[in-house]
């Protein structure tokens, strides 16, 4: 689904831990590091959206989080042409997103990067709050630095704070109603860019446990193949 200046509308999610650090995730079989995102479906409203790719790309429920904030507004980012999907060529543009921040109050060994069929990530790590851009893709990185910019004043308000101006999402509770598809990557997948794979090293293939959570240490889960 494309507006009509061809941008998909969808959502990105930062996750805080209690210490402020975010949940940093590498794309799978890729170099690249980024938030978990992805598309709003027809008839979707932007937070139901938000904790469907929770639940797929990350394998938390809703009880799992709370809502700090949201962007006011739409963060827009080109995609270039030879990243586009052959069938999207010549109507799409990009995407344009709402950013959440969530407040992660269950445990590390609640994430789960294996919820469908295809993942998104393949590791992750919790990271200071100005994750490293150069790690992003860089046709994203100014929607990153503008969206980390404007979220950050939510880390350190109370809970159950007064709504910001022009009607800023604050907390919000849970929405325990919201259940996850019965079969993994029912939801679909985003369509908005085609990735193209950079190898791995044979060293991190082979790394098959998962490890212990430190501030900087990854988190590797098993290969399915």
């Amino acid at each position: 689904m494309l507006d009509r200046d061809g941008y998909r509308p969808s959502i990105a999610i930062v996750i805080a831990n209690t210490r402020n650090q975010v949940f940093w995730g590498k794309r799978l079989r890729e170099h690249s590091w980024q938030f978990p995102q992805g598309g709003i479906d027809p008839e979707e409203a932007p937070e139901e959206a938000m904790y469907r790719e929770l639940w797929e790309e990350v394998g938390l429920f809703p009880q799992h989080v709370r809502i700090l904030g949201r962007t006011r507004d739409w963060l827009r980012y080109h995609v270039p042409k030879q990243w586009i999907r052959r069938e999207w060529r010549g109507n799409y543009r990009g995407q344009k997103q709402i950013w959440y921040l969530l407040r992660f109050v269950g445990r590390d060994s609640d994430i789960n990067l294996r919820m469908t069929e295809k993942p998104e990530f393949d590791a992750w790590r919790w990271h200071d709050y100005q994750v490293p851009l150069d790690a992003v893709i860089e046709f994203k990185r100014d929607v990153y630095k503008s969206a980390l910019q404007e979220l950050e004043r939510f880390l350190h308000r109370r809970r159950g704070g007064k709504q910001g101006s022009g009607g800023r999402h604050q907390e919000s509770g849970n929405h325990p109603g919201l259940r996850p598809p019965l079969q993994g990557g029912e939801w679909g997948q985003d369509a908005g860019a085609d990735f193209k794979p950079a190898r791995i090293d044979q060293e991190s293939e082979s790394r098959q446990t998962a490890l212990v959570v430190t501030t900087r240490q990854e988190i590797l889960v098993p290969d399915s193949r």
